[in-house]
């Protein structure tokens, strides 16, 4: 978890393709809740069609009733991680310490206006780079 300049607390939620490895959406906000996680995750499939199964760790947001419910609605798979052991969602891990390495650590941000700008610049960027030395 960040901060802002003004003491605004910032929370991403990172959505990666396993198989391209590419950043679907950094999702930027205060607190992530699972009513947030759907929306992010209701706006990408209505994008990009559902995935065959979804990974994540267990973190409250991923394992809320409404949530659970929502995914088997949605004819999603979960695959969640066992507790301690990141290797299992490693695509994600090295996503996400690339973007704690080379934006969050990185920038400062005045506002979470500025950071959700700063950090979406950098999501597409990152993208871009991935796709160019593929």
């Amino acid at each position: 978890m960040r901060a802002t300049a003004q003491g605004q607390q910032i929370k991403c939620l990172t959505v990666v393709d396993e198989f391209t490895h590419e950043c679907l959406v950094i999702d930027v906000a205060g607190s992530i809740r699972s009513k947030r996680v759907i929306e992010v995750l209701s706006r990408l499939i209505s994008t990009h069609g559902a995935p065959l199964f979804l990974r994540s760790d267990n973190g409250p947001e991923f394992v809320s009733r409404a949530i659970l419910e929502w995914i088997a609605e949605s004819g999603i798979a979960t695959a969640l991680i066992d507790p301690g052991k990141p290797w299992q969602n490693g695509t994600n891990e090295s996503f996400n310490g690339r973007f704690r390495d080379e934006c969050l650590s990185a920038e400062w941000f005045r506002s979470r206006a500025e950071a959700k700008v700063v950090i979406e610049a950098w999501r597409l960027h990152f993208n871009a780079i991935r796709l160019t030395a593929a």
